[in-house]
């Protein structure tokens, strides 16, 4: 080759082979681990075999028709893991399985029937001139109903709003960046075949700028990212931590104190205040202040039954609220029912 045709080749193969490594990151190795890692990671693999196939064909006529047709299939998936990487990143709190399942249930046949009872090799002509456009057409609606999302998910957000290092704009890049890959395979007609593939490796070096000058990963990568990041509590850690906790409030009545801190309690645990809060939150589902009004209201009902010569303001204060108006709206929200009614 010459040199030129050698840098072009570099550059344009340079991004399929660091989309597969980068691909595998987000799937395997990504932290927090989360389900948008995990399409965008496989959208990255769908995008850069297909760019990959592109490269050796434009140099390698003759590229055996195995490598050709894994493009194809690669291509075929790409539509899909876009919309589905953009739902799970857009919308984290949305269930997405029920409607990947349903995609599925069309995709995988249609892969089958496509790939497997049409060979390239047997059915060139066909493959040329319908099958081709099939996928890309696919592509296309895919490409169409992530656009959708995106406009919901950022209505309201003007072009000045996005800073960098915002998830607006690494999203934005990733969904451009594919509508421009897009337009470039379907247009080779009028440019050149391999300007896909260089557009994939544009777009690539750009997702790794964003990545390395974000000062917070996670402001960049979520919309709205993990409060605690990937330092998960053991269920074994977790069940010997909440049983000490349960303990110290029944033993030592801790809830009684109408001042008692999370530092506090955390220090008496030999935890920092940021583990005790993730215990709360993500094994019980409770916050903090929450946690201590369960026992404060589990003990205000029994001196309720088994002193009705108390007033209610002296059963709160005695366990632990320090207003009548605290006590009165805890009471209702864990007993469904106002202390007067219930005494």
């Amino acid at each position: 080759m010459e040199v030129s045709r050698e840098l072009l080749f570099f550059f344009s193969a340079l991004g399929a082979f660091n989309g597969l490594v980068m691909g595998a990151y987000f799937l395997f190795f990504a932290r927090p681990k989360h389900h948008s890692h995990l399409f965008l990671g496989a959208l990255l693999l769908a995008l850069s075999i297909r760019v990959g196939k592109s490269v050796f064909y434009y140099f390698n006529p003759d590229l055996a028709v195995i490598y050709i047709q894994t493009g194809l299939i690669a291509c075929w998936f790409i539509g899909p893991l876009l919309y589905f990487y953009t739902f799970s990143a857009t919308r984290p709190k949305a269930s997405y399985k029920r409607s990947l399942g349903f995609h599925l249930l069309f995709l995988i046949p249609a892969a089958l029937v496509l790939f497997g009872a049409f060979p390239r090799t047997q059915y060139l002509k066909l493959w040329i001139n319908v099958f081709i456009y099939i996928i890309y057409l696919q592509w296309l609606v895919y490409l169409i109903a992530s656009g959708w999302l995106l406009r919901n998910a950022l209505k309201g957000l003007k072009l000045q709003m996005i800073r960098r290092g915002s998830f607006e704009l690494w999203i934005l890049s990733i969904y451009l960046g594919n509508l421009l890959i897009w337009v470039a395979f379907n247009t080779v007609g009028y440019t050149s075949y391999i300007l896909g593939s260089i557009c994939f490796t544009f777009i690539f070096y750009l997702l790794v700028t964003l990545l390395f000058f974000a000062k917070k990963k996670n402001t960049l990568l979520f919309r709205y990212p993990p409060k605690y990041g990937d330092k998960s509590i053991s269920a074994d850690e977790a069940g010997r931590l909440i049983k000490t906790l349960e303990d110290l409030m029944v033993k030592e009545q801790l809830y009684k104190n109408p001042n008692i801190t999370l530092p506090e309690v955390a220090k008496q645990l030999n935890t920092s205040p940021h583990r005790l809060s993730q215990l709360l939150n993500e094994h019980l589902g409770i916050n903090f202040p929450n946690y201590l009004n369960k026992f404060r209201i589990l003990e205000a009902t029994a001196l309720i039954k088994d002193k009705p010569s108390f007033s209610l303001e002296a059963i709160a204060y005695d366990c632990g609220f320090n207003s009548k108006s605290a006590f009165y709206n805890a009471f209702k929200k864990e007993t469904g029912t106002t202390p007067s009614r219930f005494k």
